[in-house]
């Protein structure tokens, strides 16, 4: 089976290099796996999966043993079985490595996309990255949930 990696959209490659720190670049995150996590976790959070139109060229695809690695397997199974709501997606055969993969790509473009608008025109991300984790950790509630009076009714 050959082994599946981790791609990038290319209308985020620029965004991606920006948010890891380099020589250049005071970025947010140590290494491109952190940063496709948070996506997808945002992504997540947010309800937002995002197919890839295009790959980026400019930023090869991530080893899926950086993520096993770095024990961020577990999320990748959990959002798969979670999404798809079959057990068997946790197959060891490659069309469900494909579809794990797929879901975890979408979801992570889906919260770069996010960040991608909340960070225009930012000069320093780590201020706004702050900002974001603070409205995530304290977001309001949902709209869509109503406040039900009939359980002050005896």
């Amino acid at each position: 089976m050959a082994e599946n990696r981790i791609k990038i959209a290319k209308d985020k490659a620029n965004l991606v290099k920006a948010l890891k720190i380099s020589d250049t670049v005071s970025g947010v995150f140590q290494t491109y796996v952190d940063i496709m996590v948070f996506a997808a976790a945002i992504g997540i959070s947010r309800k937002k999966r995002v197919p890839l139109v295009e790959i980026a060229k400019d930023l090869d695809p991530i080893r899926r043993d950086y993520f096993s690695n770095n024990r961020c397997e577990l999320l990748i199974n959990l959002l798969a079985l979670s999404e798809s709501q079959n057990q068997s997606i946790l197959s060891d055969d490659e069309q469900s490595d494909d579809q794990r993969i797929n879901i975890f790509e979408e979801y992570a473009n889906g919260g770069l996309e996010v960040l991608q608008q909340e960070l225009r025109g930012a000069v320093d991300y780590s201020e706004q990255m702050l900002l974001i984790l603070s409205y995530e950790r304290f977001k309001p509630e949902s709209p869509g949930e109503e406040f039900d009076l009939t359980r002050f009714l005896s």
